[in-house]
């Protein structure tokens, strides 16, 4: 379920789930990850609610994925999170051992693929740009009202 379709569908889902760390005031990125053509983790950011800098969106992701499951690999399955995971959150990704990362909007200063490419998994595959503009803008205006 690779599609330009199924991706959008799938961004549009995790872009739900950043209005929702917005919405709380929280650095508004959103994740789902996908098994079988089903969303089996909804997660957000939660640093700010649970005061806790490791409360990335992708990391509640596999937690909540890993526990859907019922086990700590993720071999079959996919992220998509608003905005390019950062070297922590690529690091469990990799550990996780996810087939595919999907992010929409590029973080210039502290995305992995600057940063730590090789954290990830040999086996997945990254693909970016998806709703890239929507996750962007999201990320723009929470800051500017932050100024």
């Amino acid at each position: 379920m690779n599609t330009p379709n199924a991706d959008e569908y799938f961004m549009k889902q995790a872009l739900a789930e950043a209005h929702k760390a917005f919405d709380k005031d929280e650095v508004p990125i959103g994740a789902v990850i996908v098994s079988n053509g089903r969303i089996i983790a909804r997660a957000h950011n939660l640093t700010e609610t649970l005061n806790d800098v490791t409360a990335h969106a992708e990391m509640q992701a596999v937690t909540a994925a890993e526990n859907s499951i019922g086990g700590k690999y993720l071999p079959d399955c996919t992220l998509y999170v608003t905005v390019e995971p950062c070297p922590m959150c690529a690091g469990a990704l990799g550990w996780a051992q996810i087939s595919r990362i999907v992010y929409g909007a590029t973080d210039e200063k502290r995305g992995f693929s600057k940063l730590a490419p090789q954290v990830i998994h040999p086996k997945t595959t990254v693909d970016s740009g998806i709703l890239s503009d929507e996750c962007a803008e999201l990320m723009k205006t929470f800051f500017e009202k932050k100024r």
